[in-house]
């Protein structure tokens, strides 16, 4: 199987980065072909301009899904944006490492889906949820969280963790097709003992020796 981890940590020693250190080792030991997108490492540039184009539709005013919906037709996509849809489009496995900032991606990361789920190549004409381009293929998001689990719950300080997830999972990966899986949060991490983060490690590595056998989580369930 393809896999794509999309990276999104500034700090090469980051717990985020063992994570996605264990996920890319663990997924190549199986078999599988890993890719990483190490974006802050890549210096990908988030913003959706008129540098996602080598082509344009309106030289007069800038309508970024208009752009997009033409360079789908022309193959008129920057070339560093190219590589990353292409990187997109031959995975079977896509993952998610970041840090959650602000209930949210990282902007990095966040810039990297405005530019890279593009209309026209990756949704629209009705090509959406479960008619998506990217039908079949499995998501997950692997993430850091400040504080312990028990302040995201329903009647926590933060407020339960599926709501806010929600725009990341249903808005962006199963808006384009993506079999959702169970996120895989490490709590706490900096704040927690060598040991926890060890075990934590641990349980991603077993998790994602079987990531492949998987139930997806029912469309309703976030």
């Amino acid at each position: 199987m393809n896999v794509l981890i999309v990276h999104a940590h500034p700090e090469p020693r980051s717990f985020n980065a063992a994570m996605t250190q264990v996920a890319s080792a663990t997924l190549r030991d199986a078999g599988h072909a890993v890719v990483v997108s190490d974006l802050y490492a890549m210096q990908f540039h988030p913003v959706s301009d008129r540098s996602s184009f080598v082509t344009v539709s309106d030289p007069d005013y800038f309508k970024p899904q208009r752009e997009e919906n033409y360079a789908a037709e022309q193959a008129g996509f920057a070339p560093d944006l190219e590589v990353e849809m292409r990187k997109l489009e031959a995975c079977d496995l896509l993952i998610f490492q970041f840090p959650l900032w602000w209930f949210g991606l990282p902007a990095i990361l966040k810039g990297w889906v405005d530019r890279v789920f593009a209309q026209g190549r990756f949704y629209g004409g009705g090509r959406v949820y479960e008619t998506g381009v990217m039908r079949g293929r499995r998501a997950v998001i692997s993430f850091t969280t400040g504080g312990d689990a028990s302040r995201y719950v329903a009647d926590g300080p933060h407020g339960d963790v599926i709501t806010l997830l929600r725009p990341i999972q249903r808005g962006m990966l199963y808006f384009i097709g993506f079999d959702v899986l169970q996120p895989q949060i490490a709590w706490g991490a900096s704040r927690c003992t060598d040991e926890e983060r060890v075990a934590m490690l641990e349980a991603w590595r077993i998790r994602l020796a079987g990531i492949f056998d998987e139930t997806p989580l029912a469309a309703g369930s976030f």
